[in-house]
């Protein structure tokens, strides 16, 4: 058995990121409960602030407006950020309503495509 997470959705690092302050609760297998501060948000995954006990490749289930609940992995980590990879991409217009409830200063939002 490999180590790491095996992730059906490529990795869309170039991604438009938002900009949001969202807390969450995630569900994690053996932690429990595990509170984090997404800082920014795509349709392929998140960042937080703040340290993990969450190793690299990791499952945690959040729960997000209009999405519901999602899986997603651990992909990277540093002292104070982590980011995360969702199993699946949101789709574009749940994202943007998604996008409209965690960051409602439209100052903030990336333009969008109409």
């Amino acid at each position: 058995m490999g180590a790491g997470a095996q992730l059906s959705v490529t990795d869309k690092r170039r991604a438009a990121r938002h900009p949001v302050s969202h807390k969450v609760i995630g569900e994690h297998r053996a932690a429990g409960d595990v509170h984090m501060h997404i800082v920014n948000l795509s349709a392929q995954g998140f960042m937080i602030d703040g340290q993990t006990e969450l190793g690299r490749g990791e499952r945690v289930t959040i729960r997000l407006p209009v999405v519901g609940q999602i899986e997603a992995h651990l992909i990277w980590q540093t002292d104070d950020r982590a980011g995360f990879q969702f199993e699946r991409i949101i789709r574009v217009d749940d994202f943007n309503r998604l996008i409209d409830e965690v960051q409602p200063n439209p100052r903030l939002r990336s333009p969008r495509a109409v």
